[in-house]
């Protein structure tokens, strides 16, 4: 498997994907989510199979000078539960080289609690701080989430500075 930032040739494959892996109130329609590759702040990252350059999965990240946000990152169905997602995740960082941050529902004791118990297994730290994800796009609901940040925890200063930053240019909204 290799890791590689992508351009738009690749939009499709990865919002198949996208739509496979996440619940309707987690991703924006398919204009609105391909209208991001115009941002600057905006990228995808592809892993492909090292033989076909089948696509294997995606991260979707905000990237400024100051931090990173993994915003979605989904493994092929037909490929998970054989390790990939957590190299993904480990070579996604890597390629950022800066603090990296992505929003995870609270624990529950079922997937949630599993979701988190892998991202802490790849060097991310659940932060307390309450945080709400603004309606992604028009018609969906706001979701209640936690943050987490990869290396340590963070202050409570630190969590308002990215909250602020993904309400503002994410959401589009105000905190």
């Amino acid at each position: 498997m290799f890791v590689e930032k992508t351009d738009s040739g690749a939009f499709d494959q990865i919002y198949a994907l996208m739509e496979k892996s996440f619940p309707l109130e987690e991703y924006r329609p398919y204009p609105e989510q391909k209208a991001l590759l115009s941002r600057p702040a905006y990228g995808l990252y592809a892993a492909r199979d090292d033989r076909e350059g089948n696509l294997l999965g995606f991260a979707a990240v905000w990237e400024w000078e100051d931090f990173a946000f993994v915003e979605h990152i989904a493994v092929n169905p037909d490929y998970r539960n054989g390790g990939l997602g957590g190299k993904l995740l480990d070579q996604v960082v890597a390629l950022l080289g800066k603090p990296v941050c992505l929003e995870v529902e609270p624990p529950d004791g079922g997937m949630a609690s599993r979701r988190i118990g892998f991202y802490q297994r790849h060097g991310f730290f659940l932060n307390p701080y309450p945080y709400t994800q603004p309606a992604i796009s028009e018609g969906k609901s706001p979701i209640p989430l936690l943050i987490m940040t990869y290396g340590q925890e963070i202050q409570e200063t630190e969590f308002v500075t990215i909250r602020n930053r993904l309400y503002r240019q994410v959401y589009q909204t105000e905190a």
